[in-house]
């Protein structure tokens, strides 16, 4: 967290959006350092896209309060539009125009001088490896290509904030990394980068995480903290031919507290691991499915993820049915 000078960029209080009778951000707070790579973690449909909106002046909240940049997120929208760059997870470029045409749009619409812009627009080219091709079209290009334009894109004018939603939605692995070696280097200039994602992996490259879930947030704090904190037992990795089939078995055992399907593999959440796995063993040799293997595993983050959602969902069953 090299960038991080310990100031606050953002920070919201009791934040809330509701569509009608849906709420799409409920009630949630947190606080996001200056040069800090902050990722809000969670499913599609979980509130992120809503949030990011929020805070880029796009949409008023419903209730709450909050500031990005040092500016009231209800009284201040255009000016805090000015202090940030934002790039959704369509790249918002025009695809008809060339690469150079894009960058001038941008230029115009935060109003650049033409001095700066001219300096601004050979810092992206270069940015996003489009010397070659800086006249061509923005239809024809790859993906990466796209991603790495649309971020220098949102970021012409060197606001100190970027949010980012789902940034590397549908890129392939190798220009995933590189764009997070873009993102390293601004975050190391002091620059902080709000970014939403679902890929577990991804989380793993920032500094703080917000866990959102029905649009709560359920967790908050490192990768680290996250993995050593929020699960309250042991985790097992169960290594088997079938794992479809044992799955609905597994999770029955009193011994485990929550089971999940992981690649090939089925992780369970147990208060007693050495427990847990006996009677695993035993419903294996009952079921006549091969086990290849049970063991303890540190927890990651898809584990503390899928234990805090099934802990959510069974306090909320809890709930509803004191209310019936």
């Amino acid at each position: 967290m090299k960038g991080i000078d310990g100031g606050i960029a953002v920070s919201v209080r009791g934040l809330e959006k509701r569509f009608g009778s849906f709420t799409a951000v409920d009630r949630i707070s947190f606080e996001v350092r200056r040069g800090e790579i902050f990722g809000f973690l969670g499913p599609n449909g979980a509130g992120k896209s809503t949030t990011i909106r929020i805070l880029c002046g796009i949409l008023e909240p419903t209730g709450g309060e909050g500031t990005v940049a040092g500016l009231d997120l209800r009284t201040r929208t255009e000016k805090i539009k000015e202090r940030i760059g934002y790039m959704s997870q369509r790249f918002s470029l025009y695809e008809d125009l060339s690469v150079e045409e894009n960058i001038d749009f941008f230029g115009g619409i935060y109003r650049l001088a033409p001095e700066r812009l001219r300096e601004r627009k050979e810092w992206v080219i270069a940015m996003a490896g489009l010397a070659e091709r800086r006249r061509a079209r923005v239809g024809v290009l790859s993906g990466g290509w796209k991603q790495r334009l649309a971020l220098g894109c949102a970021i012409l004018h060197e606001p100190p904030i970027l949010f980012l939603d789902e940034p590397t939605s549908g890129v392939d692995p190798l220009s995933r990394r590189l764009f997070w070696d873009l993102i390293y280097g601004l975050s190391e200039r002091g620059v902080t980068v709000f970014v939403t994602t679902h890929a577990m992996d991804e989380a793993e490259y920032c500094d703080r995480l917000g866990l959102i879930y029905r649009g709560g947030l359920i967790a908050l704090g490192t990768p680290a903290e996250l993995r050593t904190s929020s699960i309250q037992g042991d985790v097992l990795e169960i290594r088997c031919a079938r794992p479809q089939d044992a799955l609905e078995e597994v999770a029955r055992l009193e011994e485990v507290r929550e089971a999940a399907l992981f690649g090939r593999n089925i992780h369970v959440v147990a208060a007693q691991g050495e427990r847990a796995a006996a009677a695993i063993r035993g419903l294996f040799g009952r079921l006549g499915i091969p086990l290849e293997g049970v063991g303890p595993i540190p927890p990651s983050l898809e584990d503390v993820f899928v234990a805090l959602i099934e802990a959510r969902d069974r306090a909320e069953g809890r709930r509803q049915e004191v209310r019936s």
